[in-house]
């Protein structure tokens, strides 16, 4: 068996009133501490893409990073850093954006991408979408095309992943969290 969403799901831990009260935070931590989810969620995302014509994956800080590494070494892709603002050196770019509990700024290098890049990008989770659509933003920007949205978890009654496909911007995840 390729992939068991039951599985991957039992592993998913939900900490509430994190990091503030009223968020029910799910916790994708427990994946790394085993090697047998580990393997499902690459694999999925590996059988899933190897055949496609993405030229990069970009990556959300932080936890995106962890599943995305893998990905873009398994599918021997160049692998962008979508970082917190102030965390990567040289000359960048920056956007900001509101997160349903506060507000953040994204930034990545100027020239990581270029124009007629297919890039998958990639974050442990979709919730309101703003983090992803900064992330969108600060790719398009330097002329890259979004060819998917992919990520462990989708919290589609937060409305994230609607939204971007009302972009016309395709979304993969793994598992869905639904009113609970």
């Amino acid at each position: 068996m390729l992939y068991d969403d039951f599985y991957v799901k039992s592993l998913i831990q939900t900490v509430e009133d994190w990091p503030k009260q009223g968020i029910s935070f799910r916790d994708i931590t427990p994946i790394f501490s085993d090697p047998k989810g580990m393997r499902m969620v690459v694999d999925a995302y590996v059988h899933r893409y190897i055949s496609t014509n993405i030229s990069h994956i970009a990556c959300i800080d932080a936890r995106g990073f962890l599943i995305a590494a893998v990905l873009a070494y398994e599918l021997q892709k160049p692998l962008i850093l979508v970082r917190k603002k102030g965390k990567l050196p040289g000359k960048t770019i920056s956007q900001k954006y509101a997160l349903e509990y506060g507000e953040a700024e994204l930034e990545i290098q100027e020239g990581a991408v270029s124009a007629g890049d297919e890039v998958l990008l990639f974050d442990d989770l979709i919730a309101t979408g703003g983090t992803l659509f900064a992330a969108i933003e600060l790719l398009t920007k330097q002329g890259a095309k979004i060819k998917e949205v992919a990520a462990i978890i989708d919290l589609p009654d937060l409305g994230g992943s609607q939204k971007l496909r009302d972009s016309d911007i395709p979304v993969f995840s793994l598992c869905a969290y639904n009113g609970d």
